[in-house]
């Protein structure tokens, strides 16, 4: 009996032992930073600054960068000006990624506007009008969610282009609308990335820092193309507290658009249960 006892208390020492080596594994794995690489790119509808229309450049500096995500700007999508591409689900298949489009403007027979790409299954999608003053050019937020298969919730990104004229009110209401808008989902890993065709000194970022996390200690300048001397393509992230910028650099491609693209690494600190 004695030696059956003994055994017994064995075993339960050992079940013990690999229940907390199971439970301590669990809660490390679920304090494991996620790794979101985000890229940004106004893609100008395609067509170079050498004049070419050539979506698979894009594509491939797409592809080279290897991101999770992609919000993409001035995407036509069945334009004349593009011989009726349907750049979107062009992109996807090159990238052999998931797409959605926001149309945000009715042009030459087709649509133009946002596009996000994603590696990720993407659940939901709606694309939000943005103030439009002084008859600027309709603009448009898109808020697309992702799946990504180490979370149990989902990523939200908000993916847009604002106003480009001198003046910046139009810029300021859309991006206070773009924080009331995430600020409905104030729990939710959210990260904003675009052309928001404003300089980091200006109220429009300032407005935007109030809202995001953004990279700091220096400017990624991503225009003009050729030599890149100004910073208005971002990519931001919130709530701060559980973000960290790992890396953020410009893509040395100067031809394929207008503007260069703009990659940024984050990690996704998730609290322990």
């Amino acid at each position: 009996m004695h030696a059956e006892f003994k055994s017994d208390r064995i075993c339960l020492i050992i079940c013990q032992a690999f229940a907390l080596l199971a439970i301590f594994a669990a809660s490390t794995n679920a304090a494991k930073p996620l790794r979101v690489r985000v890229l940004s790119y106004n893609i100008h509808h395609a067509e170079g600054v050498d004049g070419k229309l050539d979506l698979e450049r894009i594509a491939q500096t797409i592809r080279k960068a290897q991101p999770d995500l992609v919000a993409l700007q001035e995407v036509d999508d069945k334009t004349e000006r593009v011989h009726g591409m349907d750049q979107p689900n062009e992109l996807a298949r090159l990238t052999d990624m998931q797409v959605v489009f926001g149309r945000n403007l009715e042009l030459q027979g087709g649509g133009y506007g946002n596009a996000v790409l994603s590696r990720w299954p993407i659940l939901r999608q709606n694309n939000h009008a943005l103030p439009s003053l002084e008859n600027g050019e309709p603009r448009g937020v898109l808020v697309v969610e992702v799946q990504p298969p180490e979370l149990t919730t989902p990523l939200v990104l908000f993916a847009t282009h604002l106003d480009h004229r001198p003046r910046d009110e139009e810029r300021f209401v859309s991006i206070r609308t773009i924080n009331d808008l995430a600020g409905k989902q104030p729990s939710a890993w959210a990260i904003l990335a675009g052309d928001l065709n404003a300089t980091p000194e200006t109220r429009v970022l300032q407005a935007a820092r109030e809202f995001w996390a953004m990279p700091q200690g220096q400017e990624w300048p991503t225009i003009p193309v050729a030599k890149p001397q100004r910073q208005i393509d971002y990519v931001l992230a919130r709530p701060a507290e559980h973000w960290k910028f790992v890396e953020t650099r410009v893509l040395e491609e100067s031809i394929a658009s207008d503007h260069r693209p703009i990659l940024t690494v984050l990690e996704l600190n998730r609290p322990s249960n």
